[in-house]
Order: structure tokens, then C-alpha cells, then sequence
């Protein structure tokens, strides 16, 4: 069975499996044929560069996989180059748009929102979050993810915030104590038929329209992780301790999340510009 590292990255292999199995699904392994990978490709090139490259990774290590089991002889993938991807500086939302977005919310989303914020939880550990991770007397909370090599659950204690002791706070003197989540929604169920209670799971229109109503540029979930990592980086917070509470085990994966342009660039800059004009070749001019 092939290891995953993450939930996410499981659920990515089997919305790519099932894509497969409609495109193949009549073929053994051995009758794919790398013209055929790549007219694929080529289809999912339509959608983005990203797209199609992510579908080459994912193919490539499931062919790698089953040549090293010995299940098949070759891989079609191999010789296929990535398409080029022009990378773009991601977009973190500023202090005043998360505020602003916040205020158009009802209150379960501002709670939703001020959880994730003054956590810098992932969305996935925010939607398992139990009344058994929050520890009100000790002012803490346990986040667990997924997101670690065997793609085991693996605690992190993060410390409150008040707003975040305010706002679980109140959710726990006015909460259903016979849902174990605190944030959970009543919805149909496909598969029962019927409807049921759970924790919520991904909510992506619920950004888009607040975005819209607040007036500001279009931002999901993840990124205000990234907002609140350039604010603690911003105000001198040690890069050991913003990495614990993001809950990376790499130190470089923090250092990608840190898109502000800190001090030390601007002083750098402020030095190139001294010396730039002290340079007897520079350009001075008179009023």
C-alpha cells in the first residue's frame, strides 16, 4: 500500500486516481504510453501549467512506485518535462482587510475567523478542533495536523491570545455540549441521506463573498497564516518560536511564509541609496 504523507496529500491522490481511472480505466498499466501521458497533460494544461505539473508528480511517483514493486516495467512519465510556470509573489491580506472582512461576517464566522487568525491554524486543524483541545483554565490550545512524514496526527499547543480566550470563551458558555467540535454545522448527507452534524470541511465560497461585501482584494483561509507569521517576523519574534507555532518542521518552509519586507532590507536599501549619492558619477542637480 502506497504511504501517504498527509491527509491532503491522500485525498489529492485519489481525486487524481479517479481522473485516471475515466481516462484509462479500460487499459492495463503496460498499454499507457507516454504519447498518451502527454496528450493528457497537454489537456490539463488548459486549466493552468500548475495543474498539469501537479498531475506529472503524481503520476510519475505512482508509476516509480509500482516499478519498484515490480508491477510494471516502465514509466511512461519518464522523459516528459514540467511546463513553465511563471511564479507570482503571493497575496497576504494586511491587518486592515482581515478587520474589515471580519466585521461583514455573522458572528459564527467572525468566531471561525478570529480562531484561525489568532491561532495561525491550518483550516483542517481549526475544523477538528474538540472542547477537548482548548484548555481555558491554562489559556491554550492543542492543534493537530496531518501534516508530517506518515501523515500521523501531531499535537502542537499554541498559547491564547484574549481574543482568542474571549472568543472561546463565550462559545463555551453558549455551546451545544452534545457536539464535541466547536465549530460544527447541521448538513445533508449524500451517503445517509438524511441530514447530520459534524464539523465543518472546506468552506471555500464563504471567503470569496466576504471578500466581495468588505471591498477587498479576494483572499482564502491559508493566507492569513501567512499574515500573521510576517507580523510576528515584522516585530522581531525569533524564527524558532514563530516555526512552533505554525507548526513546521522545517525552518525554511516559516521563512516562505515570511513575505513582509522587513528592516533589514529597507536599511540595506537606505545604504545602497547613501552611497549611490555620494558617488562623485551621480547625477546632482540644483533647484
Amino acid at each position: 500500500m502506497k504511504a501517504y504523507n498527509s491527509e491532503s496529500h491522500y485525498n489529492t491522490y485519489k481525486y487524481q486516481a479517479r481522473r485516471w481511472v475515466t481516462k484509462w480505466g479500460d487499459l492495463t498499466c503496460g498499454q499507457i504510453t507516454q504519447a498518451m501521458v502527454q496528450r493528457h497533460l497537454l489537456e490539463r494544461r488548459k486549466i493552468s501549467a500548475y495543474a498539469a505539473n501537479k498531475e506529472l508528480r503524481y503520476l510519475r511517483a505512482t508509476w516509480n512506485y509500482g516499478v519498484r514493486l515490480k508491477l510494471v516495467s516502465n514509466n511512461p512519465t519518464e522523459g516528459i518535462e514540467f511546463f513553465p510556470v511563471e511564479k507570482k509573489v503571493k497575496h497576504v491580506p494586511s491587518a486592515e482587510d482581515l478587520d474589515k472582512v471580519i466585521a461583514c461576517a455573522d458572528r459564527d464566522t467572525q468566531d471561525y475567523l478570529w480562531v484561525i487568525r489568532e491561532t495561525m491554524g491550518r483550516v483542517g486543524e481549526i475544523n477538528r478542533l474538540t472542547w477537548d483541545d482548548v484548555d481555558l483554565q491554562n489559556q491554550s490550545v492543542t492543534l493537530y495536523t496531518r501534516k508530517k512524514k506518515g501523515g500521523h496526527l501531531t499535537p502542537r499547543r499554541v498559547p491564547m491570545t484574549q481574543q482568542l480566550f474571549d472568543v472561546l470563551k463565550s462559545r463555551c458558555e453558549n455551546r451545544d455540549t452534545s457536539n464535541p467540535w466547536v465549530f460544527w454545522h447541521r448538513y445533508w448527507s449524500r451517503k445517509q441521506g438524511r441530514f447530520v452534524e459534524g464539523p465543518y470541511g472546506d468552506r471555500k465560497k464563504v471567503m470569496k463573498r466576504l471578500c466581495k461585501k468588505a471591498g477587498v482584494r479576494y483572499f482564502r483561509f491559508h493566507p492569513i497564516r501567512h499574515s500573521g507569521a510576517s507580523i510576528m517576523d515584522g516585530n522581531g519574534v525569533p524564527m524558532g518560536a514563530i516555526q512552533r507555532i505554525l507548526g513546521h518542521e522545517n525552518r525554511r518552509t516559516t521563512e516562505i511564509y515570511l513575505h513582509s519586507m522587513g528592516d533589514s532590507e529597507r536599511d540595506a536599501m537606505r545604504v545602497f541609496e547613501q552611497a549611490r549619492q555620494k558617488s562623485p558619477h551621480f547625477p546632482h542637480t540644483g533647484t
